[in-house]
C-alpha cells in the first residue's frame, strides 16, 4: 500500500475552495471508485487555514500509474492552476498495514 499527503496551499481561502470544488464537482468522488484506490480524503490543519491535506492511499504504484495516466489528472491539474494552489508531497510505503502488539496497547477502540 502507498499512502501519499499532498498538502495543498493558497492564500484567501483558495485550498478550500479547491477542495470544495474537487468534491462538488464530483472529482473526488470518480477517484475513490478508480481501481486500486483505498482512500481520498480531505483534511484541514486547525492552525493554518490556508492549507488543505489530502491523504491519497492507493494498492500499489501500479494503480498511482494509471491515476495519473487517466484524463482526471487534466482537471486535477486545471483546478490546482485555478486556485493557484503550491503542493508539499510525502510518500509513504507500508510494507505490513497491521498494528504491532506493542502500537495495539495505545489504540482506543
Amino acid at each position: 500500500m502507498i499512502t501519499v499527503n499532498l498538502y495543498y496551499a493558497g492564500k484567501g481561502g483558495a485550498a478550500r475552495a479547491f477542495a470544495a470544488e474537487m468534491t462538488s464537482s464530483g472529482t473526488a468522488a470518480a477517484i475513490r471508485a478508480e481501481d486500486g484506490n483505498l482512500r481520498y480524503e480531505y483534511f484541514f490543519p486547525m492552525d493554518d487555514p490556508e492549507t488543505v491535506l489530502l491523504i491519497d492511499q492507493w494498492r500499489d504504484q501500479a494503480a498511482i500509474d494509471a491515476h495519473h495516466a487517466s484524463p482526471m489528472m487534466a482537471q486535477i491539474a486545471a483546478l490546482r492552476e485555478k486556485y493557484d494552489l503550491h503542493m508539499k508531497v510525502e510518500r509513504f510505503v507500508s510494507d505490513d498495514p497491521a498494528l504491532s502488539e506493542a502500537d495495539r496497547r495505545f489504540i482506543r477502540n
